[in-house]
């Protein structure tokens, strides 16, 4: 479980809420709190009290360089301990923000220099209850969405708060 401090960088993609309710009428504690549907382009980021008006400015200048992207959510991936969405569109803005920050490894190193961008439903629980999930979800596919901007959140004591949003602008 992160702690307070921790930051990210999201593409959020509201047109997706809907799997995330599908997850949630399944059991709620599938579903992380306080994040809207999205796809992370970096998990961490740097710590909230590294957030410098230079940092900030240097994920808006890297937003500004990126046109929207248009994310047809298709595929279900189901693998144990997690149900996600496969968003390879939006790869390549992962992978433009991992290339800026080369020192932060995505998700810890924990899948690899470049894990594949998706949009989680469901993380933990049962096989049979990710699996029930999966059954609510496949339904609602596919989901059209576009992406046009990059959040920065960070965790606080109250859960996770928009530090920054900026727009793609390419």
């Amino acid at each position: 479980m992160p702690s307070p401090g921790t930051t990210a960088l999201v593409i959020l993609l509201p047109a997706a809420e809907p799997v995330l309710a599908a997850a949630r009428r399944v059991d709620a504690s599938l579903v992380r709190p306080g994040l809207p549907a999205h796809v992370t382009a970096l998990y961490p980021f740097l710590p909230d009290e590294s957030l410098t008006g230079q940092v900030l400015a240097e994920v808006r200048s890297l937003a500004a360089g990126v046109a929207p992207v248009d994310v047809r959510l298709a595929e279900l991936v189901v693998a144990p301990g997690f149900v996600a969405l496969a968003a390879p569109e939006l790869q390549a803005v992962a992978d433009a923000v991992c290339a800026r920050w080369p020192e932060v490894l995505p998700y810890g190193g924990r899948f690899g220099p470049r894990p594949a961008a998706h949009l989680t439903v469901a993380m933990g629980g049962s096989a049979e209850t990710l699996e029930r999930a999966a059954v609510e979800v496949r339904p609602l596919l596919p989901i059209e969405a576009r992406a046009e901007a990059l959040q920065l959140v960070a965790l606080t004591e109250r859960g996770w708060e928009p530090r920054l949003e900026a727009p793609f602008g390419g």
